[in-house]
């Protein structure tokens, strides 16, 4: 990294998923997986890694920036996770501790000058949600397999619950009326989960192109495709690659999703 002076963010980290379908963020199966509890959702942890990039960009970055972030460690409930953001570049790298750990590293960047286009949602393949959902596996999540998540509208009232539970404290997002980064990005799991039955999981990484704001009271879908499905240290992962679009047609970001969908610990 440069050794430029960092922008520093401290935040108490907040585990909103505690009773969430997703087993990995309750603390007694968590602690039975090896983990010191339920683990803070990697969107969230997301979350506070976009409050220094739009204090460097504002508005500029949730319409035409970029971000490749990966988590390496949990971040834990009520524990401090100390953000930087270090001028490096054209961009920003950017670091996540908590507990003494680095959680998370990634780099963030502006388009300059002439935005690229994202992709039409027509070349995204729509499917509706199952009406039962099957077991995710390798053959339920091959490559190629469309994973839509059908439109919702964000209320003021859960755009503003959003905000508290991710100890937001820039004013950008109520004076505009802006969707929090971290509450677009959040769509992409519910995409994941809508579609296919998981035990305890965990989002591993995501690279994210912004190409418009969504706004408080937009509605909201998803159209995804498994990109790739494939093992890695005795994990299952899967890659989606998705458009989170606004009002049916404007597409707020690009999403390459990952996720660790079966554990080592219960792969038998």
């Amino acid at each position: 990294m440069s050794t430029a002076t960092p922008i520093t963010y401290r935040v108490e980290a907040y585990n909103v998923s505690h009773a969430s379908e997703n087993k990995i963020h309750d603390d007694a199966v968590a602690r039975q997986l090896g983990f010191a509890g339920g683990l803070v959702p990697g969107v969230e942890a997301y979350a506070y890694v976009c409050h220094p990039i739009a204090q460097r960009w504002g508005r500029a970055w949730l319409e035409r920036g970029s971000i490749e972030l990966r988590f390496l460690k949990p971040v834990y409930d009520g524990r401090i996770a100390t953000v930087s953001a270090r001028e490096a570049g054209a961009g920003l790298e950017l670091e996540v501790h908590s507990e003494g750990l680095l959680c998370a590293v990634g780099h963030a960047w502006l388009t300059e000058g002439a935005t690229i286009s994202p992709p039409s949602p027509d070349t995204f393949p729509f499917r509706a949600l199952p009406r039962i959902r099957p077991q995710a596996t390798p053959s339920t999540l091959s490559p190629g397999t469309a994973l839509c998540l059908p439109a919702q509208r964000l209320t003021p009232a859960m755009a503003a619950s959003y905000l508290r539970d991710v100890r937001e404290s820039d004013p950008l997002y109520v004076r505009e009326g802006l969707v929090h980064p971290g509450a677009v990005l959040r769509l992409c799991n519910l995409a994941l989960k809508e579609n296919v039955a998981l035990p305890p999981w965990i989002h591993v990484g995501s690279r994210v192109a912004n190409f418009a704001v969504a706004r408080v009271g937009d509605e909201l879908s998803v159209r995804a495709r498994v990109e790739a499905n494939y093992e890695k240290k005795g994990h299952r992962l899967v890659d989606l690659d998705a458009l989170v679009i606004a009002n049916g047609g404007t597409v707020v970001a690009r999403v390459l999703h990952t996720a660790v969908y079966q554990l080592r610990q219960l792969a038998a």
